[in-house]
C-alpha cells in the first residue's frame, strides 16, 4: 500500500468519525421536537426528529468495525461522549448567561429549547453507551463466527439489538427525569424501535456498497482491517 493510500485511509476516518459525532451531538439538541410518519397509510409512527441522525451512527460504526476493525471503532464512540460532554457545557453556559433585552432570543426561549438538553444528553449517552459498544461487539461476534462472510447477518442483527438497547434506554430516562410523560412510553419505543429497524435494513445496500469500494480500493481481502498495524506493514 502506497503512502497516498494510507493517507486516504485515514482521511476517510476521519470524515467517517466527523459525521458520526455530528449526527450525535444534533440528535441531542432537536430531540424536543416530535413528528409523524405515515408510510403508506399502514402505520402512524410518532417519534422525535431526534431520531433521524442516529441512525446514520450505528451504519458508521458497522462500517468502521468492518473496515478498520473493533479498535478503530471503538475510538470514535470514545470520542463521541468526549463531544456530547462538551456540548453539554457549552449549553449550560449558555442558558446560565443572561440575554439583552435587544437579544432576538430570550432566556425564556432559549431556556425552553434547550433547558431540557442536559438531561436529554445525559439519557443519550447512558444508551449510547451501552448500545454502541453492544452493536460493535455483537458485530465481531458474527464476523468471527462466520469467518467474514455473511456482512448482511451482522449489520442487522447487531443493530437490531442495539437499537432496541438505546430506544428503550433512552426513553425510560426521559420518562424518569419527567421530560415525557409515561403515558406516550409505549407507543414511542415501538415506533422508534420499528423505525429504526425499517431505517437498518435499507441502510444494508450502503454498508455492502461501502464496503465493496473500500476493499477495491485498498485491496483488501475479507478478513483485512485497515488497523494501524495493518497500515504500518505494508509497504
Amino acid at each position: 500500500m502506497t503512502l497516498k493510500d494510507k493517507q486516504l485511509a485515514d482521511t476517510i476516518y476521519l470524515i467517517l468519525a466527523a459525521i458520526f459525532i455530528a449526527s450525535l451531538v444534533a440528535s441531542n439538541l432537536i430531540f424536543q421536537k416530535f413528528f409523524y410518519w405515515e408510510p403508506f397509510g399502514m402505520y402512524r409512527f410518532e417519534i422525535s426528529v431526534g431520531i433521524l441522525p442516529y441512525p446514520i451512527t450505528f451504519l458508521i460504526t458497522d462500517i468502521l468495525s468492518e473496515i478498520y476493525g473493533k479498535r478503530k471503532a471503538n475510538k470514535v464512540v470514545v470520542a463521541g461522549i468526549f463531544a456530547s460532554l462538551f456540548s453539554l457545557l457549552i449549553i449550560l453556559i449558555s442558558d446560565f448567561a443572561p440575554a439583552i433585552e435587544s437579544s432576538p432570543i430570550n432566556d425564556v426561549t432559549f431556556h425552553q429549547v434547550f433547558g431540557l438538553s442536559p438531561l436529554a444528553v445525559f439519557a443519550s449517552m447512558i444508551a449510547y453507551l451501552f448500545a454502541q459498544f453492544v452493536d460493535i461487539k455483537i458485530f465481531h461476534f458474527w464476523k468471527n463466527l462466520t469467518k467474514g462472510k455473511h456482512l448482511w447477518l451482522r449489520n442487522n442483527f447487531s443493530t437490531f439489538v442495539s437499537q432496541f438497547i438505546d430506544t428503550f434506554t433512552v426513553i425510560f430516562l426521559l420518562c424518569i427525569f419527567k421530560i415525557l410523560p409515561w403515558e406516550i412510553f409505549t407507543s414511542l419505543l415501538i415506533s422508534g424501535f420499528l423505525f429504526k429497524v425499517i431505517v437498518a435494513i435499507l441502510d444494508t445496500p450502503l454498508l455492502y456498497g461501502a464496503v465493496f469500494l473500500f476493499r477495491k480500493k485498498f485491496k483488501l481481502s475479507l478478513n483485512n482491517e485497515l488497523t494501524d498495524e495493518f497500515l504500518y506493514h505494508q509497504k
